[in-house]
């Protein structure tokens, strides 16, 4: 593709704030390395800690290609003020609101697969722990696997006859207009219990949890590893995930979670927003549908109806992120800030960082900065695209814009 032509003017941006603190910001002895591309600022450090679990326990619900939650945490707490709304256009498992929550914010989200308000829902609004023992032990859990035969590839007979009976219970609530909290969070859990790799899932042996193998697949891993599903307690691994979900505590605050495209959400206000801390679809990267059958199967979403973006050529992931980014301008104040990751894809070359500031041109909003996050494991040289020698996302890359008059 063609390169991108500067957009803004350096000159423009604001001589102290939020760019000027980061400049000054050290993290374990290292500073900032600031330097000037095309007018913009780029940051690099390691803003935040590496480590997989060093956050809430609510937020560990896996996710293809989440972000961890120190990301929104550190532009929530630099950015914003304690009742202000912030807002993911692309929720997925539910990280920015989560988070935006715990820090006291009011939590917006939208996504357009059904499955991510369904994930992302009953941490916001936690039952207790003995609310949650009761309603298990009253579920009646045995259900036909009649047309359902495949799943034998992942699960025991009776294990798969529980997680059946569980289904169409949670199916016939939510139709019904009946799912309470309870029953929200049972199902949460139960679409995160579906398959893994340890005998705290339902399944046999399989991959990570954030992503389900297809049945031909997993039948070859259990021939490869000689393997038999064992019987499992849908009840008692509900209840084992619970507890350590809920171990500090949950939450119970409002917010607005929707379902819908990222480029039209006419059900959020003009000028509500604070700030926004997202992460679309990283052009055709991550297959979101296939890795998600099993549970869009559990929760009765049909993949077929769900629209992810997803675009082979770079122009047409600019234009899907220029709508976007039309609309975040609609619905952030002005004054208001948008933080948009794009991290690393196709070894580097692709950089998505400029295309979605070139997106941006002659939109009511202007760059503050290109934040990058420089992970333990990546060299300084790869975050400018050098020598990427590690496959996937090895940097956060960050897009700070600022909402302006206009």
């Amino acid at each position: 593709m063609n390169a991108v032509q500067p957009a803004f003017e350096f000159s423009r941006l604001p001589q102290r704030g939020f760019v000027e603190e980061i400049k000054e910001f050290t993290f374990n002895g290292n500073r900032t390395i600031a330097e000037l591309r095309d007018g913009v600022p780029y940051l690099i450090n390691e803003f935040w800690t590496a480590k997989q679990r060093d956050a809430h326990p609510l937020h560990e619900v896996s996710y293809r290609a989440c972000f961890k939650p120190q990301l929104p945490a550190f532009f929530i707490e630099r950015m914003t003020a304690p009742g202000e709304k912030i807002y993911d256009p692309f929720m997925g498992r539910g990280t920015t609101p989560v988070q935006a929550a715990l820090m006291g914010r009011y939590p917006v989200a939208n996504d357009i697969n059904p499955l991510s308000r369904i994930l992302c829902r009953p941490r916001l609004n936690t039952p207790k722990l003995a609310e949650i023992y009761a309603r298990l032990g009253a579920l009646n859990l045995s259900g036909d696997i009649q047309g359902h035969e495949d799943l034998l590839a992942f699960y025991h007979p009776d294990t798969l006859s529980e997680i059946v009976g569980l289904r169409q219970y949670l199916i016939e609530q939510d139709n019904n207009g009946k799912i309470d909290a309870v029953d929200d969070w049972i199902r949460m859990v139960a679409i995160n219990r579906l398959t893994g790799h340890s005998p705290g899932f339902f399944s046999v042996y399989s991959l990570p949890p954030n992503q389900a193998v297809t049945v031909e697949r997993q039948l070859r891993i259990n021939e490869q590893r000689n393997q038999v599903p064992p019987k499992r307690d849908v009840k008692k691994l509900i209840a084992k995930k619970s507890r350590s979900l809920l171990k500090e505590g949950g939450l119970r605050t409002q917010g607005d979670l929707f379902v819908g495209t990222s480029d039209h959400t006419p059900v959020i206000e003009t000028g509500s927003i604070s700030l926004v801390v997202t992460s679309p679809p990283f052009l055709d990267i991550v297959q979101y549908a296939s890795d998600n059958w099993l549970r869009c199967w559990f929760a009765g979403i049909h993949t077929s109806d769900v629209n992810i973006a997803m675009h082979r050529k770079v122009e047409g992931w600019q234009a899907f992120t220029r709508d976007t980014l039309r609309e975040l301008s609609r619905v952030v104040r002005p004054g208001g800030h948008i933080a948009y990751e794009v991290g690393e894809v196709r070894g580097g070359k692709v950089e998505l960082d400029r295309i979605v500031l070139d997106a941006a041109h002659g939109l009511p909003v202007r760059p503050l900065a290109v934040l990058i996050n420089d992970q333990e494991f990546t060299k300084t040289a790869n975050c400018w695209g050098v020598s990427n020698n590690i496959s996937g996302t090895n940097t956060n890359r960050i897009v700070i814009l600022e909402r302006i008059d206009g």
